[in-house]
């Protein structure tokens, strides 16, 4: 959503000096070079006329007018500014803050053997930025107002007008948090636009001129965005979806973004928008690195964690109790406990081994002296945890100590009768129960 409506987007509308023109604009391309250093970007515009074949050329000749919603900037073109550009800027209660001239040629198409170099048109494109009064919410963006010289090469098929300009604003940094930054490096986002009339300068002029407004033709147009050194370079987001991204066919290491105008779209904006950044250095590999690192801290905290979870679980176990408020304290057993009142049941030299098995438990610990052969020893071992509690909030108590106790039984056999029974309890107080 962020590159789908872009805060900053650039466009342009032509304007003729008579009303209702009887030509179009075709083919117009918008190109902005982008490198991975910040600073202005060269921005330069290709257009040529289109004239219907019942319209004379003659008739045609006026300058025209180029409404471009930001402050623009050039090479020097030496002439002195056009006065006219002032007035009619400040006639309409705006002030000027600069004005000066851009550089103009004309661009051949077919060239022979040796490329033609472009053709310089004497005095460039005169222009004028300026501005409104500041407002409430602070000085609004300047546009400008540049006039394009009448000359016949603009109805001329066989060559194109070039305008260029440099930009300071058309290069915006992404919103980012410092780690986005570190991780992926910094991002920005650079858009061009056609037909964008919305700005609080742009728009009077606009209305006060609307009806000179020159349309596209039906020739391909486009808006294109140039990326130096596209080895370095990453591109997020492009919007529209239906842009076009390649190679350059003459420029080595170097991308282009394209979008085509649509000429039925009349006066509604039309935007390309590009979300980017330049990588060098270690910032190449800070994916892979910061990947690895977390891999590596991972692993070795691990086990920290793991430690440090038992210890606060057992000591949480051993202080905090859940359970219902009635009744005794819940207790914990291990092992086999025989009851007083089984070991009362015993009854030595009558008893037997089937009989201490049904009452005590199937699987004693048993021993055997070789010295003594016939006799053997049956042993049960069993461990009761007890919690005294403090206090008690509904389900929860917390515990001030526990008592250990451990049972054990040993229940001697001679041949398959009972011949004696010692039993021993041990009880140790803890602050926690401690493994079994």
């Amino acid at each position: 959503m962020l590159v789908a409506a872009p805060g900053a987007a650039y466009g342009q509308v032509f304007l003729a000096t008579q009303p209702k023109p009887e030509f179009t604009i075709g083919p117009l391309s918008v190109r902005a070079n982008v490198g991975p250093k910040a600073g202005p970007i060269e921005v330069s515009l290709l257009f040529s006329l289109v004239v219907p074949a019942s319209v004379s050329a003659a008739a045609l000749e006026q300058s025209l007018y180029l409404l471009w919603p930001g402050e623009v900037d050039g090479e020097p073109i030496a002439g002195a500014p056009d006065p006219e550009l002032r007035r009619t800027v400040e006639g309409r209660g705006f002030q000027v803050t600069r004005e000066g001239r851009l550089p103009l040629a004309a661009r051949g198409i077919y060239s022979g053997g040796e490329r033609q170099k472009p053709e310089p048109i004497a005095g460039g494109a005169p222009f004028v930025t300026y501005t409104r009064e500041a407002g409430p919410l602070g000085q609004g963006t300047p546009g400008s107002w540049i006039r394009i010289p009448w000359t016949p090469r603009l109805i001329d098929r066989s060559w194109l007008i070039e305008l260029r300009m440099r930009l300071t604003g058309l290069r915006r940094q992404k919103q980012a948090t410092w780690l986005e930054n570190a991780l992926w490096g910094e991002r920005h986002v650079i858009a061009l636009s056609f037909n964008d009339v919305r700005t609080r300068t742009t728009f009077p002029m606009y209305l006060a001129y609307r009806d000179r407004v020159v349309h596209l033709s039906d020739d391909p147009s486009q808006l294109i965005i140039t990326f130096a050194d596209s080895t370095h370079l990453k591109i997020h987001e492009v919007y529209p979806g239906s842009s076009q991204r390649r190679s350059s066919e003459t420029r080595k290491a170097t991308e282009i973004v394209s979008a085509y105008l649509d000429p039925s779209e009349g006066l509604r904006p039309q935007v390309l928008s590009v979300q980017f950044g330049y990588f060098t250095g270690w910032k190449a590999w800070s994916p892979l690195l910061f990947a690895a690192l977390f891999f590596v801290l991972g692993n070795l905290a691990g086990p920290l964690v793991t430690m440090l979870v038992k210890t606060l679980g057992a000591r949480l176990q051993g202080r905090i109790q859940f359970g219902p408020s009635s009744g005794a304290p819940a207790q914990r057993e291990t092992g086999t406990i025989v009851p007083r009142e089984t070991l009362a049941r015993i009854a030595p030299g009558e008893t037997t081994q089937a009989e201490i098995l049904d009452l005590c438990g199937p699987d004693p610990e048993e021993r055997e002296r070789l010295s003594a052969p016939g006799r053997r020893t049956l042993v049960y071992r069993g461990r009761r945890v007890v919690p005294h509690r403090r206090r008690r909030f509904g389900w929860l108590a917390t515990v001030n100590r526990w008592d250990i106790e451990h049972h054990e039984v040993e229940i001697e056999l001679e041949g398959d009768r009972v011949r004696d029974v010692q039993a021993q309890v041990h009880r140790t107080r803890l602050s926690q129960p401690g493994p079994a």
